[in-house]
């Protein structure tokens, strides 16, 4: 396993994306087949791997149970937090869902929520991989779709102390949706309405994780190939005209938009 650089991410930052898959041998060859991912393994155990693009890390997978009872498949942004026990209690204080931990993985601690509106995040205590939204491999967006962005917005800044102290992530108000900020980019967009009115009724308030590749058409026709999903983003909707949903074959749902 290559080397792979860890560092101290902002308190409140994104600092990951990972989805758990019931199988995670046919998760790795679907993903290597539309998104031309390499896989190497990770240090939470062999249930875990890291998804590689030219030699930078990209995204986790993971495996989970494949009963009936096990929760639908998902891709989860992850939080960085400095007290993964403070974090906690102040999702279950907002009358939030804390789904899983915190418990210990690997070199940190993770735990697993819902918002109010159903939206499932994670959040991490520890070092984490170098990595940030909109640079290098790792995802282009990250964006919540929520019924209103702005009670989202004081929610989320609430539990990950969003705008305080100074030098973390700030938050700024446009008309119709909320921008997450660090050090001047984009890391994270909450946008409400919407979501009782898509076009896809299995479409339910969630994270949103945009990856970029060289033609997004060809991942999409690739997506239904290999046994998922795919249908072309409304342009009010999407970061690009060429910006396509594709659900994978457990029924994760991800976007991909070209260069």
């Amino acid at each position: 396993m290559p080397a792979l650089g860890r560092i101290r991410p902002v308190n409140g930052a994104p600092c990951w994306v990972s989805l758990m898959a019931r199988d995670l041998h046919a998760a790795q060859a679907f993903y290597t087949d539309v998104m031309g991912w390499e896989f190497i393994a990770s240090t939470l155990g062999s249930n875990f791997s890291v998804a590689m693009a030219h030699g930078r890390p990209v995204a986790g997978i993971g495996s989970c149970s494949s009963a009936a009872t096990s929760p639908p498949a998902v891709w989860t942004p992850y939080f960085a937090v400095d007290d993964a026990d403070e974090t906690a209690d102040r999702v279950r204080e907002r009358g939030a869902t804390l789904a899983v931990g915190p418990v210990k993985l690997g070199e940190g601690r993770a735990a697993m929520a819902a918002d109010r509106d159903g939206a499932v995040f994670g959040f991490w205590e520890g070092t984490a991989l170098a990595w940030s939204v909109g640079q290098g491999s790792a995802p282009a967006r990250l964006d919540l779709q929520t019924r209103h962005a702005f009670e989202a917005a004081i929610f989320y800044a609430e539990v990950f102390g969003w705008a305080e102290p100074p030098g973390g992530c700030t938050v700024d108000y446009a008309q119709d949706h909320v921008r997450v900020t660090l050090e001047g980019r984009t890391v994270a967009t909450l946008r409400g309405g919407g979501i009782e009115t898509a076009a896809d009724p299995r479409i339910r308030p969630r994270w949103n994780v945009d990856f970029r590749v060289e033609d997004s058409a060809r991942a999409a026709a690739t997506a239904i190939d290999a046994g998922g999903e795919s249908s072309l983003v409304p342009a009010r909707d999407g970061p690009s005209k060429d910006s396509f949903i594709i659900r994978d074959p457990d029924g994760a749902l991800f976007t991909v938009s070209g260069p």
